[in-house]
């Protein structure tokens, strides 16, 4: 089936970010052509609509979705205790599955078409499963290597380690974790902040294009060099980062190094789940433009899908957004990429397309699950933590 989208102001992001003449023709599930006299089977009139490349979270503990805004005034170490601690082993096989299912919707609400999964939850599985239901594309990483085999990719989901190593485990463990995950050709994915991380894994030739550091608070001058000889990639969140007290983002020194870095909302327990708010988080010091590329093609090349997604370049799969331009909040559109980086919200992403197909955003199914699944979990929080309604999203 062929699909022509006319009339829209179409908003690529390669080379850089800029407004491109034109409608924009599907064609089995991938941008075929954009210009003039173009023919199709189907045609949407996209008057008044932005569409561009659906956004790239780079870092998002999806299963999360089911505590949302939890714990918004706590720390690093207090997340850790609480969330990872307490609540995670409470989480049941159908808990997890309807997390993962609640959690790409609510990606795909907010136009984030891709989304690398850090699923260190038990039953992957079941979370794989969820964002199969939703229909969003994803990196789906877990930590568990023995586990990766298990975990087929489908036409949307790319198999990745979570690696807990070097920083949440031994060395020697990440070692091996690294090299089974490089004779499965998975990317690599850690969390770290600090001095340390880089420098054991670049002692050890573990670093490379493979790889995506997590945060990167803290990290030296010398450690962000090795990161980019290597060729190793980032992923900033810098609304958590700032929230939690990670410490200023990185986002302007792995840049000037020419590392690519993407944009990640990370957990939902403590900031919103849209990349609207994380890119206005990475605006200081940063260009619109650039933040703007973070969260497409950017983001896409930092995990390793920047020949699939990304940008409206022909022969790419059909990942796209409208975003309305005429809500308050957005109009008068004066410059489309300042407008989305600025001024856009989940509540002006009108339709998303993963693969040149329509998905939906929401589901009362899939509500009633994830308030199940919160239901269940939080009895596992101390009495005094419980508050009146939690739980339910009503």
């Amino acid at each position: 089936m062929r699909t022509l989208i006319t009339n829209a102001t179409l908003l690529d992001t390669d080379p850089e970010p800029r407004t491109v003449e034109g409608d924009l023709l599907i064609e089995d599930g991938r941008i075929a052509a954009i210009g003039g006299d173009l023919a199709a089977d189907h045609v949407i009139d996209a008057q008044g609509m932005i569409v561009m490349p659906g956004l790239v979270d780079t870092h998002r503990h999806v299963w999360q979705s089911v505590l949302r805004a939890l714990t918004p005034d706590s720390s690093l170490g207090e997340y850790l205790d609480l969330i990872l601690g307490t609540l995670a082993p409470a989480f049941t096989e159908d808990d997890v599955n309807a997390a993962n299912h609640w959690g790409a919707l609510d990606a795909l609400d907010a136009g984030v078409t891709t989304v690398y999964d850090w699923s260190h939850i038990p039953h992957p599985e079941a979370a794989l499963d969820g964002l199969r239901q939703a229909g969003v594309r994803a990196v789906f990483a877990h930590p568990d290597r023995d586990a990766l085999p298990r975990l087929r990719p489908s036409g949307r989901i790319t198999p990745a380690l979570a690696a807990i190593g070097p920083v949440y485990g031994p060395v020697e463990e990440a070692v091996a974790d690294f090299r089974a995950a490089r004779e499965m050709g998975v990317h690599i994915s850690l969390h770290a902040t600090g001095v340390g991380a880089v420098e054991i894994l670049h002692e050890r030739g573990l670093l490379g294009p493979d790889v995506m550091f997590v945060h990167g608070n803290g990290f030296t001058g010398d450690a962000v060099k090795m990161m980019a000889d290597a060729g190793a990639t980032a992923s900033v969140a810098p609304a958590v980062e700032r929230q939690m007290g990670h410490g200023e983002p990185h986002t302007v020194k792995f840049r000037a190094h020419g590392i690519p870095t993407g944009l990640g909302v990370d957990t939902v327990v403590t900031v919103p789940g849209d990349l609207f708010s994380v890119m206005r988080a990475a605006l200081p010091g940063t260009p619109a433009a650039d933040v703007l590329r973070m969260a497409t093609i950017e983001g896409a090349r930092a995990i390793g899908l920047d020949r699939e997604i990304g940008s409206l370049t022909p022969g790419k799969q059909a990942d796209l957004i409208m975003i309305s331009t005429d809500s308050p909040g957005m109009a008068p559109v004066i410059d489309p990429v300042a407008a989305v980086v600025a001024s856009a919200t989940r509540g002006d992403v009108h339709t998303v397309f993963v693969a040149g197909r329509v998905v939906g955003t929401t589901s009362a199914k899939a509500r009633d699950g994830a308030e199940r699944a919160s239901r269940n979990v939080l009895r596992a929080l101390p009495p005094r933590r419980v508050r009146q309604g939690a739980g339910s999203g009503r």
